[in-house]
């Protein structure tokens, strides 16, 4: 279990920090900012469960999502090595992405098919689902830009963040009443 006994180091205050195997690096690294995009991403479907009652399904799914993402960032932060380690490091497994396959399906089934793209909103919980999305998307778009960088990502990590998107558009349109209250978008409408 993590024990934080203090909240500042000061290593970041020379713009540096300590990835999770202990290596010292700069804060705007790619893996960094990969992680800190994931954390983010976090932090907005926060936003979107205390939007939601506590009694609603997808409260739990997200919660349940929000532990999934700590362990993400967990992977991330801890770059894949030959190297023997005397620890072994979270990795994320495949089955994490299964699980929120499955639940995409469950939901989607609930939904109508679309005939328009959306425009985030609606009500409030899906306008911070689409928000979560959108930031999920960059999020994978950094962990790729890592990895084109020659940065070592666990398999498991990019799948999970691209299905996650998938599921937080889905979430977004059953919090709109099924799909009820999407409001659709209407090509070069002017107000």
């Amino acid at each position: 279990m993590v024990q934080l006994n203090r909240i500042y180091t000061r290593t970041g205050d020379q713009g540096r920090t300590r990835l999770g195997d202990m290596t010292e690096t700069d804060k705007h690294d790619p893996r960094v900012e990969a992680y800190g995009t994931v954390d983010e991403a976090n932090a907005a479907i926060g936003l979107a469960v205390v939007a939601l009652d506590r009694d609603d399904p997808l409260h739990a799914e997200l919660t349940r999502i929000q532990n999934d993402l700590f362990d993400l960032g967990a992977d991330l932060c801890v770059p894949e090595s030959e190297a023997p380690r005397s620890w072994t490091p979270l990795r994320m497994k495949p089955e994490q992405t299964v699980r929120l396959e499955t639940l995409i399906d469950t939901l989607n089934a609930r939904l109508n098919p679309l005939d328009s793209f959306i425009l985030p909103g609606g009500g409030e919980a899906s306008a911070r689902l689409h928000l979560a999305r959108t930031i999920t998307r960059r999020a994978e778009r950094c962990v790729t830009a890592l990895m084109a960088a020659g940065g070592n990502v666990s398999p498991a990590v990019i799948t999970y963040l691209n299905r996650l998107s998938d599921l937080l558009f889905v979430a977004a349109r059953i919090a709109n009443d099924e799909g009820r209250a999407d409001v659709k978008w209407v090509p070069g409408k002017a107000p």
